[in-house]
Parts: structure tokens; C-alpha cells; sequence
């Protein structure tokens, strides 16, 4: 049995329909749904739900994605020890055949996270998605060493065993997804890529996804980043300048101000940027991963800066394109080797639960 997970904010009939053709094709999943929030407006489309024997677990308030998906996963582990779960949204663009086939591949393939990914190519795709995919799938790319067809999709086959990692992990709305895909590697799960049918309906009117927003929400991971690297190099330049104008030694200025922004670049990365979410290496470990990788993008840095002005190009445009090559760089090596040390372990189920 596998269960079938729906995060559902005022959901219209299309949700009831797709129910009932998930049932028709296959009786034997466990439908839940949650409700977050979403108003006496929809309080039918839950009662019909309910009738057709579908679990509609409520939030008090709206809270967001994110947080539904917390409360199905945490449902499924306390109802249904050991069954995987698979996730799709409520408003009608997910295929009931793909639902069901995501949720077979997901039961074969161990620990593996499914991820039914749409054709963003077609004519009927509606500009801002094609253009919001293109994005992420390049920034996803660069952060996680592999390229993920569909980074906003919302149908996604867990096993078993990764349940008690995702419902720990951070985010309340349309970032979580984000921040499944950007750890699962480095967690230990492998992603499984299978081709789903393109459905936009009302050119994806009724999806609750605020571009501006949840854009930003979504991309917060490379954000902290660059605002850590910022705050680096801003410390950077004011010891520079200080050491200096105290001792008159510019060598040992530039090595005493970058040894104190490395070694704080170092702590707001480990605690920060890369600390929710996941079990600490030792820090030792960490320090020479990252003392290591220091060395790896100086070396890289003068070696590419060579490169660049050999070929005729600009010194400025040549250090521009370094610096901005080597911090995506940086960015995937921090976040899939210096911060990351494997599988976390495995918790037992949590105890029940009250839902706000």
C-alpha cells in the first residue's frame, strides 16, 4: 500500500474528481488530505471527500505547503509505519495514471525519491512557468551537481525510510520542496527523474504560487549563501584595512584579515547557510573540507584569471567571470561535500500528534 499525500488550500471539485480516479484505478491506496486552512468556502469539497472515505486532516490557519507536508508525512509514519508516500497537488494538473505510476516506481525503487517531471517545452505552457523552470533547473544545477527536468514539482514518490528525514527538515511554504531536492543527495537518496503528462488548466490560474514571493522563498538557500559571502568579503575588506593602518604591513594585513573572514565565513556557513536540517560532521572534519576547498578555489582562481587574459579577454571581465564561476562552485562544493557527511539516521516514528 502506498499513501497518496495532498496539501490542499481552497480546493475546488477537481480535487474530489481526482480522488475518485485514484480509487477507481487503484483501491488500495490511502488518500489523505490536508486542509490548511482553507475557509468555510470549502468546507464541501472536504465533506464530499470525506464520504468518498478520504482522510482530511485540518490546519487551524493557513501555513503554507511546506507545513502541510510536514503533517502528512508525520501522518503517514504514525498511521502507516513503513509505507511509502506520494505527494500531488490538489488542483487537478496531476494525471490520476501518473499519480499511480509514480507511486508503483516509488515502491520498487528503495531509496530513490521519484520525481514526475512535466515537458516544459509545448506551446501551452504557460510563460511564467516555462521561464520559473528554466531558472531553478540552471541554479539547481550548478548547486547540486545535477540537473533536475522539473524542479517545481509537486508529484513526488518517498519511501519509506526517508520520511523521518524529510519531516525534519526546514520550511513552511513553497520553499520546502526547494530544500527536499537541494539535500536529498547529500542525505543519501538517490532522485529518479520519470516523464509525467503536461496539464495547465486556465493557464494555471489556480495555482497558489506567488511568482515574486515564492520565488524568492525557493531560491533562500543560494540567498544565505550570498549573503554570507558578502558579509565575508565586507569584513574582509575593512581588516585589510585596518591591519594595515595599525602595523604598515601589507602581506601580513592580507593573510591576518582573510584568516578572520574565512574562519567567520566558516561559522555562519556551518551554523547557518548548511546547518538546519542535518547532522553535523565533526568539526574538525569540516574545517579541513573547507581549508582544503580554500586552497582548491585560490589555485582555481588564478588559474581560470590566466586563462581569461591569455584568450584577450578583459582583466575586468575576466575577473567577473571568475568570481561569479567559482562561488557557484563553492556554493555546490560547501553544500555537497565540506558541510555534508552522509545518510542521517534513521528515527523512529513520532508519537501522535494535535494539528493546529
Amino acid at each position: 500500500m502506498t499513501v497518496v499525500a495532498i496539501p490542499a488550500y481552497e480546493p475546488d471539485h477537481r480535487l474530489v474528481d481526482l480522488a475518485s480516479a485514484l480509487r477507481a484505478r487503484d483501491p488500495g491506496l490511502d488518500i489523505v488530505v490536508a486542509d490548511d486552512g482553507s475557509g468555510v468556502a470549502s468546507a464541501p469539497v472536504f465533506a464530499s471527500l470525506e464520504a468518498e472515505g478520504v482522510t482530511v486532516l485540518s490546519h487551524g490557519s493557513n501555513r503554507g505547503k511546506g507545513a502541510a507536508l510536514h503533517t502528512l508525512f508525520r501522518y503517514a509514519r504514525t498511521a502507516h509505519p513503513g509505507t511509502a508516500v506520494v505527494t500531488a497537488d490538489a488542483d487537478g494538473q496531476h494525471a490520476p495514471d501518473d499519480i499511480v505510476r509514480v507511486a508503483r516506481e516509488t515502491e520498487r525503487s528503495g531509496d530513490v525519491i521519484v520525481l514526475g517531471v512535466r515537458d516544459f517545452t509545448g506551446d501551452d505552457v504557460p510563460l511564467r512557468s516555462r521561464f520559473g523552470n528554466a531558472v531553478s533547473a540552471r541554479l539547481f544545477a550548478l548547486a547540486i551537481g545535477e540537473r533536475v527536468v522539473d524542479t517545481q514539482t509537486g508529484l513526488r514518490g518517498l519511501p519509506p525510510q526517508a520520511l523521518p528525514w524529510a519531516t525534519r527538515l526546514p520550511g513552511e511554504r513553497f520553499e520546502y520542496e526547494a530544500i527536499m531536492l537541494l539535500n536529498a543527495r547529500r542525505a543519501g537518496f538517490r532522485l529518479a527523474q520519470t516523464p509525467i503528462e503536461t496539464v495547465y488548466l486556465d493557464e494555471n490560474r489556480s495555482s497558489h504560487f506567488r511568482p515574486l514571493r515564492d520565488s524568492l522563498r525557493v531560491m533562500a538557500p543560494l540567498a544565505a549563501f550570498l549573503g554570507s559571502s558578502l558579509i565575508a568579503a565586507t569584513l574582509d575588506a575593512l581588516l585589510l584595512w585596518l591591519f594595515l593602518a595599525t602595523t604598515g604591513w601589507l602581506q601580513g594585513a592580507i593573510v591576518a584579515a582573510r584568516l578572520v573572514s574565512a574562519t567567520v565565513n566558516f561559522a555562519v556557513n556551518r551554523t547557518w547557510v548548511f546547518g538546519r536540517g542535518r547532522e553535523r560532521a565533526p568539526l574538525r572534519v569540516e574545517l579541513v573540507r573547507y581549508a582544503t576547498l580554500a586552497g582548491a578555489v585560490l589555485t582555481a582562481n588564478v588559474g581560470l584569471m590566466t586563462l581569461l587574459d591569455a584568450l584577450g579577454v578583459g582583466l575586468v571581465t575576466a575577473k567577473v567571470v571568475t568570481e561569479i564561476a567559482l562561488w557557484f562552485a563553492g556554493f555546490a562544493a560547501q553544500r555537497a561535500w565540506v558541510f555534508a557527511h552522509g545518510r542521517v539516521s534513521r528515527r523512529p516514528a513520532s508519537k501522535p500528534y494535535v494539528l493546529a
